[in-house]
C-alpha cells in the first residue's frame, strides 16, 4: 500500500496559482504532522510549510503570504495552495507525513510533483 498519494502541480505562468494535495493511506494510523518540501536540481531539499495535528502551521519565509497549507477534517489529506507564484517556486515538491503505525513512529515521503512557473 502506497503510504502517500500526491496530486496537483504542473505548469503555470508567473502570478498564477496551483494547488497540491497529499493523502495518507491507512498504513499510517495516526498522523501527527503533514508538510511540504521542495527541491531544485543540484540543491538540497528545503522546507516549505507544515501543519500539525492540532492545526498549527509554519511557513518558510520565502512563501509566507503566498502559500497556504491546510488539512481536511479527518487530518489525512493536506493541501498546499500556492498563489502569486514566481520562477523561484519552480521545483519538485514533496509531501511528508509523520505519524504512527503498529510498529511505531514513521515519516513518509511522497513522490515528486513538478511545479514549473514560467515568466
Amino acid at each position: 500500500q502506497v503510504p502517500l498519494v500526491e496530486s496537483g502541480g504542473g505548469l503555470v505562468q508567473a502570478g498564477g496559482s496551483l494547488r497540491l494535495s497529499c493523502t495518507a493511506s491507512g498504513a499510517i494510523f495516526t498522523v501527527t504532522a503533514m508538510g511540504w518540501y521542495r527541491q531544485v536540481p543540484g540543491k538540497q531539499r528545503e522546507f516549505v510549510a507544515t501543519v500539525a495535528a492540532g492545526g498549527h502551521t509554519n511557513y518558510a519565509d520565502s512563501v509566507k503570504g503566498r502559500f497556504t497549507i491546510s488539512r481536511d477534517n479527518a487530518g489525512r489529506t493536506t493541501y498546499l495552495q500556492m498563489d502569486n507564484l514566481n520562477s523561484e517556486d519552480t521545483a519538485d515538491y514533496y509531501c511528508n507525513v509523520q505519524g504512527f503505525d503498529t510498529t511505531g513512529f514513521r515519516s513518509d515521503w511522497s513522490r515528486e510533483t513538478q511545479v514549473t512557473v514560467s515568466s
